[in-house]
């Protein structure tokens, strides 16, 4: 498309639901006629303060900027507002970077991967989720799972935190989310023991904590969960408990795998420099974008680190595919969660990457290779509700991390 200057010319939020989780997508259009990027800036709890952002605060600050000078973008959008390292401003940068990037690929008339140096693999392996309200539901899941031809699988059973068969809460007890974390954590090792024995050895399970068990109890869950082999132990402790990693680390050798609720390279720096996990998995959105998502990976890949980046149902199908574009560049790729996409998000989202036999391929289309239906994204806009999953409490009814 030539070597002359371009520039920003608007910057746009588009807020959308095409299922269970609101979506943030940011659009930015150049001064280039029919030349824009599109980029993830999902924060799903909070997409209203992400959406007035970029409104209100990045798009005066970005527009008439050179869309070749993404790296001095970044830094300077992380800086302009004095206070950093927040998870809504996080977000909104990061849909202009992923779009940043999304237009240099199609200037270059390239990938995006290719513009980080090129393939090391041509697609990217996937865990999906196996759920049920039994163990033996979980391993009837995992299993249909395997037969269309995936080999990894996280399992979990009765949603984050379990669903206790009796909560013994005092009068009075507000309403909310509960669950007990010691009644988790054995009903935990009984299902992963009977889908480990329904399943055999061949298939890699995984199961997430979800940060839902006192730091003690997590080091004993992390012993116990240790012979039946597991790829990786997810989200054992929340971010505040840090430093417990080193006891573990001690303890036994369940792969761990941290990192959605980063926001800052120093929740995560000691963690891999000292190789107390195994696989970073950041949601590539909260902390700024593809620009530090790629220097964590380098930085990783020096300590053996692998990457699981974050990838849910509230990760946009934007995100998604600036996830894959990581996973098949980066020398330390370890595995990809995925949520299988609905109809309707492929019909949203032309150019969703599509998963073949357990692998996520890319397609060879410049940029990230996706776009957004806006007018089918208007036909589905976000919901005003007040998150009830995330109001979790424990038997006494005290407030817990979700």
């Amino acid at each position: 498309m030539g070597s002359s200057r371009v520039t920003i010319e608007d910057v746009r939020p588009i807020l959308t639901q095409p299922g269970g989780s609101r979506l943030v997508v940011v659009k930015v259009l150049t001064s280039e006629p029919g030349l824009y990027g599109v980029g993830c800036a999902t924060f799903t709890q909070r997409v209203f303060a992400v959406e007035a952002a970029i409104e209100r605060h990045l798009k005066p600050f970005l527009v008439g900027r050179d869309v070749d000078r993404i790296e001095e973008i970044w830094q300077m959008s992380m800086v302009h507002g004095y206070w950093r390292n927040g998870p809504v401003l996080n977000n909104a940068v990061s849909g202009v970077d992923q779009a940043l990037w999304d237009i240099k690929g199609k200037r270059a008339g390239m990938p995006v991967y290719q513009l980080f140096g090129g393939k090391s693999r041509e697609a990217a392996a996937v865990y999906v989720h196996a759920n049920g309200r039994s163990k033996e539901e979980v391993a009837d899941s995992a299993e249909q799972l395997h037969e269309k031809g995936f080999r990894h699988i996280r399992v979990q059973m009765g949603g984050y935190g379990g669903a206790a068969p009796e909560m013994h809460t005092p009068e009075g007890a507000l309403p909310g989310n509960y669950f007990d974390p010691r009644s988790y954590g054995r009903a935990m090792l009984g299902m992963i023991e009977h889908v480990r024995e329904r399943m055999g050895d061949e298939v890699e399970l995984l199961h997430d904590v979800h940060e839902r068990l006192h730091p003690i109890d997590a080091v004993q869950f992390a012993k116990d969960v240790e012979q039946y082999r597991l790829f990786f132990l997810e989200d054992l402790l929340a971010p505040e408990d840090n430093e417990w990693f080193e006891t573990i680390r001690d303890q036994c050798a369940t792969p761990l795998a941290m990192g959605e609720l980063f926001n800052n390279p120093h929740e995560w720096r000691r963690l891999v420099s000292d190789r107390l996990v195994d696989f970073i998995r950041m949601h590539v959105s909260q902390i700024g974008g593809l620009t530090p998502a790629r220097k964590a990976a380098t930085f990783s890949d020096v300590f053996g680190v692998r990457t699981a980046w974050h990838g849910p149902g509230d990760t946009s199908p934007v995100g998604h595919a600036a996830n894959l574009h990581l996973d098949v560049w980066a020398p330390n790729f370890g595995i990809q969660e995925w949520y299988q996409p609905s109809e309707l998000d492929y019909e949203m989202f032309p150019g969703l990457p599509e998963v073949r036999d357990g692998y996520l391929y890319p397609n060879e289309l410049p940029g990230l290779g996706i776009d957004i239906d806006e007018a089918l994204a208007a036909e589905h806009p976000c919901e005003e509700i007040v998150e009830q999953w995330t109001q979790t409490r424990r038997p006494d009814g005290s407030a817990a991390r979700p």
